[in-house]
């Protein structure tokens, strides 16, 4: 996994000490800085600003890394597939409950 990826005790697919699950690997870009984390804990605790999400007009943009393979996508291919488009590997279901942290727009789902 590229170093560009930053995380409390991340493993070789992105999981961290936050999510560690057999599915948590992904790495969210952050709209305020431009730079992938494991999770918004991992933000919290190593970087130093408060986090703000990947901007709707950006949308289009790669904003999500799977963790497995190192492919990058747009959030809105992210949201609509439980599995990473390029090596398969599944993604955590329960992100779902967090995508507002990540993607303003979509606040609530």
């Amino acid at each position: 996994m590229p170093d560009s990826v930053r995380g409390v005790g991340l493993d070789d697919d992105t999981r961290c000490a936050h999510y560690g699950t057999e599915q948590d690997v992904v790495a969210i870009r952050f709209g305020c800085c431009e730079a992938y984390y494991a999770c918004f804990e991992c933000h919290r605790v190593l970087a130093d600003h408060s986090a703000v999400p990947w901007p709707v007009d950006r949308r289009e943009e790669p904003a999500v890394r799977c963790g497995v393979c190192g492919t990058s996508m747009p959030a809105p291919v992210y949201v609509s597939t439980a599995t990473c488009p390029d090596c398969g590997a599944a993604f955590n279901p329960d992100c779902a409950t967090h995508y507002g942290r990540y993607f303003g727009w979509l606040e609530g789902r």
